[in-house]
């Protein structure tokens, strides 16, 4: 499809403001500094594959600070709003009013996200008024709007970083009378069994090859989070 975008949520690698609940478990330091693998990985990927892509970053004031990290050249808007439903309700919105006629959003918690995905979220907007793509933990991975189907009401009264969102995005979704394709569940990193799980997924896959798996297996022998079985 063309006239579309990505929208990639990113946050300011600031250490202690990233993957809270895996640094919880690792430690800030490895934690901040696994979070930009994640986002250069994901990106990588982005790029690979010729899509475009917008950035939209948090904090709205750590414009300076993306700039020196992912650099000059990129297309960066800052997150605006009181809460994540509204961040991304108006981060759609920015990207519609620019004239792109449908965008897909995604964060920056599953660095192994794949390009089948991404393909399968933009032949789902051909016949659908939405796509959303479930994560393993009740939340979702993907969200994406043909410009003249955006429902903002799926952002509204979401007890975000629950068990419930994608249910009740879904309940929404169902009371505005959009047609949503549902891609495949897909695993977000956020906690020390996450990380596990992606780690010995990715030993023989494309990704072994990322900067985030390089990186696990550097630390792997120095640190204790991969001695235990999976929980």
């Amino acid at each position: 499809m063309n006239n579309g975008c990505i929208i990639v949520f990113v946050k300011s690698p600031e250490k202690g403001n990233v993957k809270s609940r895996l640094a919880a478990s690792i430690g800030k330091d490895f934690a901040c500094a696994l979070y930009k693998r994640f986002v250069g990985d994901l990106l990588g990927m982005l790029r690979k594959n010729g899509y475009l892509y917008v950035i939209s970053f948090y904090p709205p004031d750590a414009g300076r600070d993306m700039e020196k990290w992912l650099g000059k050249d990129r297309m960066l808007i800052p997150q605006q709003g009181e809460n994540l439903g509204e961040r991304m309700e108006n981060a759609f919105k920015k990207v519609f009013s620019e004239g792109f006629g449908f965008a897909v959003l995604i964060g920056s918690d599953s660095p192994d996200l794949p390009k089948l995905l991404i393909e399968k979220s933009f032949a789902s907007l051909r016949g659908h008024d939405a796509v959303i793509g479930p994560s393993l933990d009740g939340g979702y991975y993907l969200i994406g709007f043909n410009r003249n189907t955006f429902a903002p009401s799926v952002f509204e009264g979401i007890e975000w970083s629950s068990a419930s969102v994608f249910n009740r995005t879904m309940g929404i979704f169902k009371k505005t009378g959009c047609r949503v394709r549902i891609l495949p569940e897909w695993r977000d990193i956020d906690t020390l069994n996450d990380l596990k799980a992606l780690y010995y997924k990715n030993l023989d896959s494309d990704f072994a090859a990322s900067s985030t798996m390089k990186y696990l297996r550097s630390r792997k022998n120095k640190i204790r989070i991969f001695q235990e079985d999976l929980i």
